[in-house]
């Protein structure tokens, strides 16, 4: 599985886990803000299951970020490992520099 893939595929499922409340997450709407410090250890190739696991590190409600930890598994050995950053939609509509941010990410121009 390309690389690429495998931090998309842990994006998603950082996303799913800011719907759920109960892990700390927010039914707010979140955007993919970018990656850190991604690090691939060992290929996946087909026939592998990839198990991934995600960890909200940090949920500043003020600023309206989310910091992740996103982990993907083959067995017991680690594949992938990133640092996740979301920004909230409502914090980007009331902070003016946040949501030109969102503009230029997204290519979007109202």
């Amino acid at each position: 599985m390309p690389g690429v893939l495998q931090v998309e595929a842990m994006a998603q499922v950082g996303g799913l886990m800011m719907l759920t409340p109960e892990v700390g997450g927010s039914k707010e709407t979140f955007f993919f803000g970018g990656v850190d410090n991604c690090r691939f250890r060992r290929p996946v190739v087909p026939g592998d299951v990839l198990v991934m696991k995600v960890e909200l590190l940090k949920l500043n409600k003020r600023f309206g970020v989310a910091k992740m930890k996103a982990e993907a598994y083959v067995g017991n050995a680690m594949c992938c490992e990133a640092r996740a950053r979301r920004p909230c939609a409502a914090a980007a509509r009331s902070r003016p520099r946040l949501q030109a941010e969102l503009t230029m990410i997204l290519g979007k121009s109202e």
